[in-house]
């Protein structure tokens, strides 16, 4: 299996594992310095401002694989006498995030009764910011390798699996209504887990990678990029057989010294995918890290007009998959009408 986030190749020094990091968090940053983990605090106010949501976090370890899979988990604070089961959003972040990220989307989807569970990666998660800056390329490309890109799909499914039987969460969460979401890599890992088939290669021989979680019966893919290396998207993607929303925007970019991926490529993997029912959603100008919790990338003005737009549009999907509001993305279009490039609904 190729590396699936960038040819290592590409990344050659500090320097440009330090570009890679401003490109990825929407920050100017020297060499040695590390992101903040914290909001900004125009977005903290505003995310804190959502009622009626709770959050908790927890410390699982799966021991089959001796991996640590930290989540949080926001809920809705729903009336003890109100037993109707919850859907689920589960969620995977970018390179180098944690469960701490995107905010804005979980507590907002827990507003309006959902679940939201954001997984963290410890492979590729904050903690490749921290240490030796001269260790920062090895790091980063250690985290683009498909053994990451395999757990961190496994990671998912585990804490799916987690949650399921915690005792304080019998029969609150649909099991028929869990829908996938990840931002950058996060959206590589979802796709991984509604069914991209990925050839690679064994010691037993040719094989096909397949991490399909059936309990996952719907996927939104901010940002998504492809499988590099591989030159038929449709051969991997083609098989994904249920409702799928992509997000992305003209500016959304990534860009390194000796590799470069545009917002086309997130169109690529849009049409790539073989079931009817999806939807592409492209907003004008934005940046490949206007849809984390970063509140100046991509523009000041822009940027939380694409996040509220974003959570908007997530909920009319969710209400159109699981809801049988037929109509809830089509209406969502003319209200952000103004902030699309383009827009392709589903059939």
């Amino acid at each position: 299996m190729k590396n699936f986030l960038q040819p290592s190749k590409s990344v050659q020094s500090i320097a440009a594992a330090s570009l890679m990091l401003s490109m990825l968090l929407g920050v100017s940053l020297p060499i040695v310095a590390a992101p903040s983990s914290d909001l900004q605090p125009a977005l903290v106010a505003r995310v804190n401002a959502v009622e009626n949501v709770t959050a908790q976090n927890f410390d699982w370890h799966d021991g089959a694989r001796n991996r640590d899979v930290p989540v949080r988990l926001y809920l809705p604070a729903i009336n003890s006498e109100i037993h109707t089961p919850m859907p689920l959003v589960v969620f995977s972040h970018g390179l180098g995030g944690s469960r701490n990220g995107y905010q804005y989307l979980g507590r907002f989807w827990a507003s309006h009764g959902y679940a939201s569970l954001h997984v963290q990666h410890v492979g590729s998660d904050n903690a490749l910011w921290r240490g030796n800056p001269f260790g920062l390329t090895m790091r980063l490309t250690s985290a683009a390798q498909d053994s990451e890109a395999m757990a961190r799909a496994k990671d998912v499914s585990f804490a799916l699996t987690e949650l399921l039987a915690l005792p304080s969460l019998t029969g609150r969460v649909d099991v028929n209504r869990i829908v996938a979401a990840g931002h950058s890599y996060g959206a590589n890992t979802t796709m991984l887990l509604v069914g991209a088939a990925v050839p690679r290669k064994t010691d037993a021989g040719n094989e096909v990678l397949n991490l399909r979680d059936p309990r996952i019966k719907a996927a939104m893919l901010l940002s998504a990029p492809p499988f590099y290396g591989y030159s038929n998207p449709a051969a991997i993607l083609g098989g994904i057989a249920l409702p799928t929303l992509h997000i992305t925007a003209t500016g959304d970019d990534i860009v390194i010294p000796g590799y470069g991926s545009g917002f086309e490529d997130r169109v690529t993997v849009f049409n790539a995918v073989g079931d009817a029912r999806k939807t592409l959603v492209v907003f004008t100008g934005g940046s490949h890290s206007i849809f984390t919790d970063r509140s100046n990338t991509g523009g000041a003005e822009l940027n939380p007009k694409v996040k509220a737009a974003t959570q908007a549009l997530s909920l009319a999907f969710l209400k159109q998959t699981f809801g049988g509001e037929t109509s809830a993305v089509a209406d969502w279009q003319p209200k952000f009408a103004d902030l699309l490039a383009r827009f392709v609904p589903a059939k």
